[in-house]
């Protein structure tokens, strides 16, 4: 492990010398994820892409891409688009990107299944804002808003996302 990793323990994240409270999924921490399951994998991840909301905040990087009206990612397993970002409309089922409560508003994308996708075994493993400290996500990693923003603001391409 390096100080450029993002390293999440039963006790929170350490990056750059910094601890920071998170939260991981429902499902705890797995070995085996599945869809579904609410569980964070354990793993070595990278960050393959940093999304925000640009009706609320200005871009936190020079790499973040705005979620528009409409982006949506697909969690269906039968459709060849599961766990890739696509747009409304979309028949088949999705989470949408622009959420209302903000959970959103900041979204690193991490390579978990992806870009090609084994059906059945996850889609989606962000790192987002949390709903409250202590709330479980549906398996992402979830920090308070301000820390969320420094993590973002000093990733660099080789940091890298690992849950033990």
């Amino acid at each position: 492990m390096r100080a450029s990793d993002i390293v999440v323990t039963p006790t929170g994240a350490r990056f750059l010398g910094r601890r920071f409270p998170c939260t991981v999924g429902r499902g705890g921490r797995t070995g085996g994820k599945r869809e579904g399951d609410g569980a964070t994998p354990r793993g070595v991840h990278r960050i393959v892409g940093l999304l925000y909301r640009p009706d609320r905040l200005a871009p936190p990087a020079d790499w973040a891409v705005p979620i528009r009206p409409g982006d949506l990612w697909s969690d269906d397993p039968d459709h060849g688009d599961y766990n890739l970002m696509v747009r409304a409309p979309y028949a088949h089922s999705h989470e949408a990107l622009r959420r209302a409560d903000g959970l959103y508003d900041i979204v690193l994308i991490t390579d978990w299944n992806w870009p090609v996708a084994e059906r059945g075994r996850g889609s989606a493993i962000f790192l987002h804002r949390w709903r409250k400290p202590g709330h479980p996500t549906e398996g992402c990693v979830a920090f308070r808003p301000d820390h969320l923003r420094w993590i973002v603001r000093r990733i660099g391409y080789e940091t890298r996302v690992i849950v033990l």
